[in-house]
């Protein structure tokens, strides 16, 4: 009798036991939430984006960092497009510790833990590079949020997108400032990595833009998402051409006449290369 008792409060305290932990664990995936490398709101420098700039997101899920702004994509398990506004003056030799990739504490579904690229063959690609925000901590940390990172093939990464990222750069430096809206090419059939299945996608995109709404001046790119040693030059297309690609809007806030113009383009003249 006694044994059987004792067998039966075992059972009883393994029942308790395996209950709270599986209270703990839906717990902890509703309401746990990552540590932050942003600024309380309202708080903390800011680089803001003029509205004319902004593209429409697909999903309605935009975030509002301190130095960038992203519309993530939350079947794809990354976003969509990043934007920011990159200055001469952001561009400093600054050194700065690397962070830890962290969830993005603003993202309500959670965006996706960088474990996912783990040992996938992938690097966790920047799409606002660590390299343009070195003019502050909090900014270069902001950058290390997982919403702000892509799968990219490490020699395409290191390669012709390193390279259109210094031209970028360079940009910045002749003209004082520009806008720069970039991302993946999110589309269905892409091959996906890690647990949460994260899409890789096979081209990426980036608009630079300067000057206001009566003198935009605009230059875009697609490309395969794989190194080449063709030149910059072979992969400038029309903001056209990406929009059909991603079905996003870019510069919406244009009045319609200049946007269709402005969009359809496909011209070099006004960038130094």
């Amino acid at each position: 009798m006694f044994q059987a008792n004792s067998r039966s409060k075992d059972r009883m305290i393994y029942t308790v036991l395996i209950l709270i932990c599986i209270i703990g664990f839906w717990v902890f995936e509703n309401f746990y939430i990552p540590d932050t490398y942003s600024t309380k709101e309202g708080k903390g420098l800011k680089t803001p984006i003029p509205n004319i700039y902004l593209p429409s997101s697909t999903t309605g899920v935009l975030i509002d960092h301190n130095h960038f702004t992203l519309s993530y994509n939350e079947p794809f398990e990354q976003a969509e497009w990043v934007a920011y506004i990159l200055k001469r003056e952001h561009l400093t030799q600054d050194d700065r510790k690397r962070p830890y990739f962290i969830e993005d504490p603003k993202i309500r579904t959670k965006s996706a833990d960088w474990r996912n690229y783990k040992g996938s063959g992938y690097d966790r690609g920047h799409l606002c590079p660590a390299g343009d925000r070195r003019f502050s901590e909090q900014a270069y940390n902001e950058t290390f949020y997982t919403s702000n990172i892509s799968p990219q093939d490490r020699d395409f990464n290191a390669g012709i997108w390193n390279r259109l990222e210094i031209q970028v750069r360079q940009w910045s430096k002749r003209y004082g400032a520009v806008f720069v809206v970039t991302g993946g090419v999110l589309e269905d059939g892409l091959l996906e990595i890690g647990e949460e299945d994260v899409d890789v996608p096979k081209a990426y995109y980036k608009i630079v833009a300067r000057g206001d709404a009566e003198n935009l001046k605009v230059i875009a790119f697609l490309m395969p998402a794989k190194e080449t040693n063709e030149p910059l030059k072979r992969f400038v297309v029309s903001v056209d051409e990406i929009e059909q690609r991603t079905r996003i809007d870019f510069f919406e806030q244009l009045e319609a006449n200049k946007e269709m113009t402005l969009e359809k383009k496909i011209e070099t003249k006004d960038w130094k290369f």
